[in-house]
């Protein structure tokens, strides 16, 4: 419904315009009586002499066909003025050959449609930004977790965030450009030139800009996946540079091409309609990253049926552990953007074209938020991290802790300690009487150093220090990662 009422409003403007001309140049030279010509808004009067006047309805209408018979009507007085209904100011003017309520109640359908695709987009986009902040978050405080693979998978929380919020806003401007249209011809005049105007068109560039840097972030994802499944040269920190560049700077290339294109050749109010040379623009590199996105996905997928066949596995093992894998990585990578590629919006119409748009803007508003659970929430190095920071800030408050049980009877904190393997007395009687021995969050950090060592120290050799400080990201460099840690990295 948006991009008609941006087609009326540019038709309209263009009619207007025309209008102007006209009467400019058909100005009266003699000096007999006559109503001067205007434009009242919705259609062009030109300079008329004392009688009935009749022009065809505005052309603007989107109801009003090429080679359409209805004219609006008004009345020019023998005074030389226009005539007025009674008791009023108002002009007379009868329009009713090119009035057409039924295209309003077929359009009804229609807007209810993009209603509830609307509120969709705003509460699945809403969802996705919330949780997508909540992960960066977490993962910016845990410095732990910074290493090459963690900041790829923050930059693309960032472009999912600048995408989300790209969406409300534009939504909102729609809402105030559309709900708020003038009723006067001054308001008409000031409207095409108003800061909502230019706020629809700025809103609709960076749109376009961010959604175009999601998908290249996405794109990144697929090759750094692609990089540690098929190369063995060890990745350093260095290529995350080359990945910024692809991700932000890439959608740069035809995102400002597109904004001159438009401009030129079709700048209409909120540039919601699309010339289709205009858009293979911005829908041309785009398609093409989701094509390659798909391949490696595919050759991932090989890779693991392979590794299941070689392992031996059962059936009903084999065929759930590639399920599993398929449906973590489709969401991971935006993989069913295909089926959106090969189906583009111009080849479906009616029911079907809203069931596509319904599944699409479903996946697309919600895959912010699954990708911040299987990246963040759900991730296991993320949770232990967590967890052992919970601990850690437990055991350094232990006397605040310890002021909640104050009203515990001495004998069930005996029987607590008791139970407790290898705490001995003189322990616990020491953290009550605030003696010098080691405090539970210093004994918590050595006991978490020395179990890396021995994780370390019981492996067979190289290979299974450098799986164990990859699954930690401490180093500044990683090496091919297994399949196992691709799949296990999170616990879907």
């Amino acid at each position: 419904m948006g991009s008609i009422l941006d087609d009326l409003i540019y038709k309209r403007g263009e009619y207007q315009e025309n209008c102007t001309r006209f009467l400019k140049d058909t100005f009266p030279t003699g000096t007999g009586i006559f109503c001067n010509g205007t434009f009242d808004v919705f259609a062009c009067w030109p300079h008329s002499s004392p009688g009935i006047v009749s022009v065809p309805c505005p052309p603007y209408l989107p109801w009003i066909e090429e080679g359409a018979t209805g004219h609006v009507y008004r009345e020019c007085t023998v005074g030389g003025t226009w005539r007025t209904e009674e008791n009023t100011s108002t002009v007379w003017r009868n329009q009713s050959e090119c009035e057409n309520h039924h295209f309003f109640k077929s359009e009804e359908e229609e807007v209810f449609r993009q209603s509830v695709l609307r509120v969709l987009s705003i509460v699945g986009y809403s969802l996705s930004f919330s949780s997508l902040c909540l992960a960066v978050l977490i993962m910016s405080l845990l410095r732990k977790l910074h290493c090459t693979r963690n900041y790829i998978h923050m930059n693309l929380f960032v472009s999912f965030i600048f995408r989300a919020t790209a969406v409300i806003v534009k939504e909102v401007i729609l809402q105030v450009a559309y709900t708020n249209l003038p009723r006067d011809e001054i308001g008409w005049n000031s409207y095409t030139k108003s800061t909502i105007s230019f706020a629809c068109k700025a809103s609709k560039v960076s749109l376009e800009y961010f959604v175009g840097c999601n998908y290249f972030w996405l794109l990144v994802e697929a090759i750094f996946l692609h990089t540690l499944l098929f190369t063995a040269v060890l990745t350093r920190r260095r290529l995350l540079k080359k990945y910024m560049i692809i991700g932000w700077g890439t959608p740069l290339l035809f995102v400002i091409p597109w904004t001159v294109a438009k401009a030129l050749y079709e700048n209409k109010s909120c540039w919601l309609n699309n010339i289709s040379w205009i858009w293979w623009i911005i829908r041309g590199p785009i398609t093409l990253s989701v094509i390659v996105i798909f391949c490696i996905f595919l050759r991932i997928i090989r890779l693991l049926l392979s590794k299941l066949k070689a392992d031996q596995v059962k059936f009903t093992d084999y065929r759930y552990s590639l399920a599993r894998a398929t449906l973590v990585l489709i969401p991971l990578l935006g993989v069913h953007e295909i089926v959106f590629t090969l189906i583009i919006d111009e080849s479906v119409q009616g029911i079907n074209r809203y069931a596509r748009n319904f599944i699409h803007l479903t996946l697309s508003s919600f895959q912010g938020l699954l990708v911040a659970v299987l990246y963040c929430f759900a991730n296991e190095e993320v949770q232990a991290e967590l967890k052992k920071r919970w601990q850690l800030f437990v055991s350094s408050n232990h006397f605040e802790v310890h002021n909640c049980f104050a009203d515990i009877h001495p004998k069930h904190l005996w029987k607590s300690s008791q139970k407790r393997p290898g705490q001995t007395t003189e322990q616990s009687g020491s953290n009550e009487e605030g003696s010098h021995a080691p405090t539970q969050a210093h004994q918590l950090q050595v006991t978490v150093q020395s179990a890396e060592d021995v994780v370390c120290g019981r492996s067979s050799g190289l290979e299974s220090c450098m799986r164990k400080s990859l699954s930690s990201s401490d180093g500044e460099m990683t090496s091919g990662e297994t399949m196992e840690e691709i799949i296990e990295e999170s616990k879907f």
